[in-house]
């Protein structure tokens, strides 16, 4: 590095363009996305437009095009953004992940190889997106899949009353707050200009991608073709989620101490490095200029991930 440039004035406008960029970004991510008790979408834009505009505000904010996809090339990253529920472009996703990428290779470049901070940076700005979009898919699926059991019961009742299987579907649309209140506003609009009952199930299970919806598709889709007590199906099915969900979480409660111990024995040895490095700081630091070093620590970082996932594999249980 040349000797003008101070390693300290750079480290200072990394971390704080690094803040900005991660504040902004967790703002978009994390606060616009939808909070769990916030009140639907959908009828605030109703409250605001109406007639067609309803609708295309709603998709528009979903960044979901005339055709129910999202504006991505690639149908797996296509779809796993439309169910992610993000109201952030693809675009603006990426470039927060860019500039976070580059602001640690100029960080770790003060330290390491920048060839090897470069590596570091790229591999970030690859897995950040997905990583974030999974998490966010993983916990909108979740809160669809605990407001889905009130959703048809929502229903079951409209249908009890006399009432059509569109104004049940409006009616959950506007008493469950998103991410349910607003997939279902979507189907509703689908359903009211002209699209078929079967095929907006269809693009809701798409759009959604939770386990339980399938069922709920295959229900209606059924009895809209054969007939029959559309009431009691739905209730059984409801009935049937709800003790699938409780099943779920006893499990999870009964393997509560399993994730905790592989948390904890992940943690140790990280733990255990940064107290002996900060009380003792020549008790590694004779070592790292040894030849073997190098291959010591990936050895033991890989053996590290291979015991996290077998510890994964035994307190993962799927239901």
């Amino acid at each position: 590095m040349p000797e003008f440039i101070d390693p300290l004035w750079i480290l200072s406008v990394s971390v704080f363009g690094l803040a900005i960029v991660l504040a902004d970004f967790a703002y978009r991510i994390f606060y616009e996305a939808g909070r769990r008790g916030r009140v639907s979408r959908r009828l605030q834009i109703n409250g605001r437009s109406a007639g067609e505009e309803a609708p295309l505000m709603l998709r528009r904010g979903r960044r979901l095009n005339s055709d129910k996809s999202s504006v991505l090339d690639f149908d797996w990253l296509r779809n796993l953004h439309a169910q992610s529920g993000v109201a952030v472009s693809p675009y603006r996703l990426v470039s927060a992940c860019a500039a976070v990428a580059a602001t640690l290779t100029a960080l770790l470049s003060l330290w390491i190889d920048p060839f090897v901070a470069m590596a570091i940076g790229v591999a970030c700005l690859v897995l950040a997106p997905l990583a974030i979009l999974h998490f966010l898919r993983k916990r909108r699926q979740r809160r669809f899949g605990d407001q889905f059991p009130e959703a048809i019961d929502i229903i079951v009742r409209s249908l009890r009353a006399g009432h059509p299987i569109g104004v049940a579907i409006k009616a959950v649309s506007q008493e469950l707050p998103d991410p349910t209140g607003a997939e279902f506003g979507i189907l509703q609009d689908e359903i009211s200009y002209g699209l078929d009952l079967e095929t907006a199930m269809r693009n809701l299970a798409a759009r959604v991608g939770q386990q339980d919806l399938p069922l709920f598709v295959t229900s209606i889709s059924i009895q809209s073709q054969t007939g029959g007590n559309l009431t009691e199906v739905l209730e059984n099915l409801g009935g049937t989620i709800r003790a699938r969900i409780k099943l779920s979480r006893k499990v999870r409660a009964l393997s509560s101490e399993g994730r905790v111990s592989a948390i904890i024995l992940g943690a140790v040895p990280f733990i255990l490095f940064g107290v002996v490095n900060l009380i003792s700081p020549t008790f590694y630091g004779a070592y790292w200029g040894h030849p073997w070093i190098n291959f010591g620590l990936s050895a033991a970082v890989v053996w590290m991930f291979i015991g996290f996932a077998i510890m994964r594999k035994m307190i993962n249980f799927r239901s």
